[in-house]
């Protein structure tokens, strides 16, 4: 039987076989299922077999087995995507395709981020609400520390020191991003390596300094002290949101990173650069969420 991929007669691309996508998604349980072990356990270690040390409370092994796995497929799922592109097998229709999938792909970030922002919201706004219970064990508790918000005994962070810095930081890397992609555009490849790597070190800033923070709240107990015991919902809340956010800053530092070194391997021209701007795109979308972090839950309701 003929190679149905030696000489197509389409503006299609049909994908070669890949064992990614399942070694990805197996990679990926193992690193959650680590992770619930590495916090909860999910045997006792009294067993004092191997399979009960491994799956005890504290172990990190199944945990970083499982991200390895995770950062392996991932390495090697984008370079065969790198390769394709490098073959030619990336037409103006499948460069079409691609960018509906990472329109799309944003999209599903968006309501993944209004999640969090509608949870917020809803204890932010109809606080008070919640205080209306049953007074019955626990709950009498719970109800007044919920009465306020941000509930009593929480110390909030003042949104006009590291988190304005952050803020700005993005805001900069905002603009440094859209100067490599037009720099690319027009043939200045001077112009848009030094924009992209502005970028990337302000990403390695932001994520530097929402290290020191997230350390100075845990190590103050600002969130999770005694008088705020029952009030845990805030810092469950904050640390989802801009924790997730910091995540996605990561990736996306990531990403540009990648950008970076393709660029200076000469691997992008003006006509083809679909790769830097799917990672502009994704950077955008990272500074528009933390604006409206920054807004709502370190200034208004802060």
């Amino acid at each position: 039987m003929a190679d149905s991929h030696a000489a197509p007669h389409h503006d299609y691309h049909l994908v070669n076989p890949s064992p990614w996508p399942l070694v990805s998604s197996m990679a990926a349980v193992i690193m959650f299922v680590g992770a619930v072990v590495w916090m909860k356990g999910l045997v006792s270690a009294d067993a004092g077999t191997v399979a009960a040390t491994l799956l005890a409370k504290g172990d990190k092994v199944l945990f970083f087995a499982g991200l390895a796995g995770v950062l392996v497929s991932a390495f090697c799922w984008w370079s065969d995507v790198i390769k394709e592109s490098r073959q030619g097998d990336h037409t103006p229709v499948v460069s079409i395709g691609l960018r509906y999938g990472m329109v799309l792909f944003i999209a599903s970030e968006v309501m993944f981020f209004v999640a969090f922002f509608w949870m917020f919201f809803e204890m932010s706004v109809f606080n008070e609400a919640r205080a209306h219970v049953p007074e019955i064990g626990a709950w009498a508790d719970t109800a007044k520390a919920w009465a306020t918000w941000p509930p009593k005994g929480v110390e909030v962070l003042s949104p006009w020191q590291l988190p304005l810095l952050n803020t700005v930081t993005l805001l900069l890397s905002g603009c440094t991003v859209t100067w490599a992609h037009h720099a690319i555009q027009v043939g200045d490849r001077k112009g848009a390596k030094l924009g992209l790597l502005i970028t990337v070190i302000l990403g390695v800033f932001f994520t530097t300094v929402q290290v020191y923070e997230y350390s100075h709240i845990l190590h103050e107990h600002l969130f999770f002290n005694e008088e705020a015991l029952n009030s845990g919902l805030y810092g469950s809340v904050f640390f989802m949101a801009t924790g997730f956010h910091g995540f996605h800053v990561l990736l996306g530092t990531i990403f540009l990173t990648v950008c970076l070194l393709r660029l200076v391997a000469g691997q992008m021209t003006p006509e083809k650069h679909f790769g830097f701007e799917a990672a502009a795109w994704y950077w955008h979308f990272v500074d528009v969420v933390w604006l409206f972090l920054f807004a709502f839950v370190y200034v208004v309701f802060g």
